[in-house]
């Protein structure tokens, strides 16, 4: 009997290292590049932590077009893969026609939803994220005269700017906020030399923060507002190091998280599909203090945005979604 059990033991032991071995990750970005330094890099730090965390090799793929990305999901998914993680809503008809091709393939979404039971859609509350450091933006302008600069001209970037804005607002109700968005292209996400013009046209009407949400073309923003002695705000990895002294603080989007549960939940034999939203209250958003930006932020700043991000998870300020309703409050 004593025999018996260890066997099965044993068996059971040798089943789930089969399943672990049996767990092929792959990861599919957004136009834009990898090494983006922002939204496809938070990504690639989410596979390159559960490599290093369980010795589990994965494979990538970086599309410079909208084609590409549909092609390489299902060659993926064809090759057996699994979980096959797409990161950018511009896949979201890709998954929607391959995650029904492949259904015993896991798939995750990230910012945008597909209703399959074998796909989960993570999603953020970008809007709560873009007011803490509108907060932030409001308090440390000198000019009252802040920017925005989006990357696709899309319902999804305006609600990073639209947060934005609501927070600028809550720390100074006359402050004049300017948004600018560089193109309606995937393009759009890899022009740092577009972006920096943009920076300098609101830095020249007297913008003294500008708040970069575009992808590769974001380094243009903070390089261009660097150069002109005025902040600017990183967008979600954590941009501070790339220009100490001058990037006043980044709004974090845990795409990294996003990957990296995807992985870890497959791997246990866990994963579920459906839609998770991220927003401050899951740690999905936030605003990023380190060494490289500790002397920018006064304790007056910090305590004013501690006390955003209370009221937001207590519910007592509601940052209005763009996304709602295609329209931000005045």
């Amino acid at each position: 009997m004593k025999k018996t059990l260890l066997s099965l033991f044993a068996l059971a032991a040798m089943s789930a290292t089969a399943l672990a071995a049996d767990v092929k990750p792959a990861l599919v970005y957004g136009t834009g590049g990898k090494f983006d330094k922002s939204f496809n890099e938070a990504a690639y730090a989410g596979a390159e932590k559960f490599k290093t965390e369980t010795g589990t090799e994965y494979r990538d793929f970086e599309p410079t077009g909208d084609t590409q990305g549909e092609q390489a999901i299902r060659n993926f998914a064809s090759k057996g893969y699994n979980p096959v993680v797409a990161v950018s809503f511009a896949w979201t008809s890709a998954i929607e026609k391959v995650a029904a091709e492949f259904p015993d393939t896991q798939f995750v979404l990230v910012d945008s939803v597909v209703d399959l039971p074998n796909v989960r859609s993570v999603v953020y509350k970008e809007e709560e994220g873009s007011y803490l450091v509108g907060v932030l933006a409001g308090l440390a302008s000198k000019s009252g005269k802040v920017g925005f600069i989006g990357g696709m001209d899309i319902p999804l970037i305006r609600k990073f700017g639209c947060g934005y804005e609501q927070g600028a607002r809550a720390a100074n109700p006359k402050i004049e906020v300017f948004q600018n968005m560089t193109g309606t292209t995937g393009a759009a996400w890899n022009d740092p030399v577009r972006g920096g013009e943009l920076t300098k046209n609101q830095i020249d009407q007297g913008a003294d923060v500008v708040y970069a949400a575009a992808g590769a073309t974001g380094l243009g923003v903070l390089q261009t507002a660097a150069d002109n002695n005025k902040f600017s705000i990183g967008v979600d990895s954590n941009q501070n190091y790339l220009h100490p002294g001058s990037v006043l603080t980044s709004m974090i989007k845990r795409v990294d998280l996003a990957v990296y549960n995807a992985y870890a939940d497959s791997k246990a034999d866990k994963f579920t599909g459906g839609v998770q939203a991220l927003g401050v209250a899951e740690d999905g958003v936030g605003y990023a203090l380190d060494d490289n930006n500790a002397k920018l932020i006064t304790d007056d700043m910090k305590t004013a945005v501690e006390k955003a991000k209370a009221d937001i998870i207590a519910g007592t300020v509601k940052v209005h979604d763009y996304m709602s309703d295609n329209a931000c409050p005045k």
